[in-house]
């Protein structure tokens, strides 16, 4: 298995190779050279199976010789040891043929536990056959900093530096990341939005003389290993409703895409996945993708779903690849005009190649507010905002065939906007007790690419 960059300027890498490298060096996306397939009998016999058997069955074919069976599969274990369901990622149902799927069972209450802890684990088998040390820079909208850093922390040979957007994450998302006391952990508060966070991020990976400096390595979704690890709970959410004998829908809270192309990659696979239902909040980049077939920025507007508060969506790179028949050439141009006229037009056949693909919705703050409170009150399930843009957008996109909403976050990260809904405050759960009275670590740094590598530099310096 090869993998090679969705702007086609780069050379190809083994499965190892691309999950080090995070970014492609001509700054496109690493994507596997071909996806491997299921046939109905494959898929029909992961029914039931534990969680780790079906993650090794899914991943086994993308990984080549990086692993050997064996050691493979101990480190899936090890990655899902601390999970706090014997499920992983179980399925409650909402309604007749609706079904939330629970992913914020992991160690920091977020779907980013699935990729990130065992992306941790590859990352410390790798590191430990080399002697390499790296530096794991990573852009949060809230969870996946502190996916990375409780994945990461201690670590010998690793610095992890999270950036996030100053003041615009919850208290609790902020909390988990600047109260770790290892010295390999390092937080940095960034004046402005996650956009800009991200767009540093890939500013020092295309500074190739800091990226050799500091032996820069990435854990966001642009990190293949981590859309591949999110594809593994559309196998069991779909196989436990019947798949491959029928098909089933999936509506993703979303703001980078990378977690709703992992169901892309799963249908590819074989998967019987009928719609791919795009949910988002007032920032609704892709739902106005879909819907216009223009690609246009149009400034972050803060929300009670911050997680999605995202105009630039990494991994749209991916799927616009795919919907241009794999033209690294045609991705390129694409990525150039966004920078620098902040958005393009999606051809004609790309256009109807996502639409096929893709469904979208979108969901207001208060339509938002109204889908936390109803759907407490009729099932007495609390849904952080984000799983509520979710069920909010699943609900105008039910057909035929059952409906799973990823519920992407517990509702105890985003306490207060719960209260407001429900009058009910969500406590923690009790492993992390004391998350409020531990002490913060954190550095104010400007959106600026010197004064952040200057910072990075002095925080990895031992």
């Amino acid at each position: 298995m090869r993998y090679v960059s969705t702007r086609g300027q780069a050379p190809s890498l083994s499965f190892e190779e691309a999950m080090l490298t995070g970014l492609a060096r001509d700054g496109g996306l690493y994507v596997p050279e071909t996806v491997p397939m299921f046939d109905r009998g494959q898929i029909a016999a992961m029914a039931g199976l534990p969680y780790g058997e079906v993650a090794f069955r899914v991943m086994r074919p993308f990984i080549g010789e990086a692993f050997t069976d064996d050691e493979f599969r101990e480190l899936i274990a090890k990655a899902y040891a601390g999970f706090a369901h014997p499920a992983r990622a179980p399925l409650k149902q909402l309604g007749p043929n609706h079904h939330l799927m629970e992913l914020f069972h992991g160690p920091t209450l977020a779907f980013k536990d699935f990729a990130m802890q065992l992306i941790g684990q590859l990352f410390q088998a790798s590191l430990e056959r080399s002697g390499e040390r790296i530096t794991i820079v990573g852009a949060t909208s809230g969870d996946t900093g502190s996916a990375a850093i409780e994945a990461f922390r201690g670590l010998a040979n690793v610095d992890v530096v999270i950036l996030y957007p100053h003041e615009r994450i919850s208290e609790v998302q902020r909390r988990q990341m600047t109260t770790p006391s290892e010295s390999n952990v390092h937080t940095l508060a960034v004046t402005g939005d996650f956009d800009d966070c991200q767009a540093a991020l890939k500013d020092m990976f295309n500074d190739f003389a800091f990226r050799d400096e500091v032996r820069l390595a990435g854990v966001n979704s642009i990190n293949w290993g981590r859309v591949l690890a999110q594809v593994v709970y559309y196998f069991t959410a779909a196989t436990s409703l019947g798949a491959p004998h029928r098909e089933v829908d999936f509506a993703v809270p979303t703001g980078n895409f990378g977690d709703i192309y992992a169901g892309d990659i799963a249908r590819r696979m074989g998967l019987s996945i009928g719609r791919l239902v795009i949910a988002t909040n007032r920032n609704d980049i892709l739902h106005r993708t879909l819907q216009s077939g223009e690609h246009r920025k149009s400034g972050v507007t803060p929300t009670i779903s911050p997680s999605m508060d995202i105009q630039v969506s990494s991994n749209f790179e991916r799927a616009l690849w795919d919907a241009y028949g794999r033209d690294g050439a045609a991705v390129a141009q694409l990525m150039d005009e966004l920078k620098r006229d902040g958005g393009f037009a999606v051809s004609q056949g790309a256009i109807g190649r996502l639409r096929d693909g893709f469904a979208s919705g979108r969901a207001s703050e208060d339509e938002t507010r109204e889908t936390i409170r109803r759907i407490h009150a009729e099932t007495g399930e609390l849904l952080c905002p984000h799983s509520a843009v979710g069920v909010h957008v699943a609900e105008g996109n039910m057909g035929e065939n059952p409906m799973v909403t990823l519920a992407t976050a517990h509702p105890a990260k985003f306490p207060d906007a719960v209260e407001a809904a429900t009058t009910i405050r969500p406590p923690l759960p009790t492993r992390m007790a004391g998350l409020y009275d531990r002490p913060e670590r954190v550095t104010r740094v400007d959106n600026d690419l010197a004064a952040l590598q200057s910072v990075i530099r002095e925080k990895i310096a031992r």
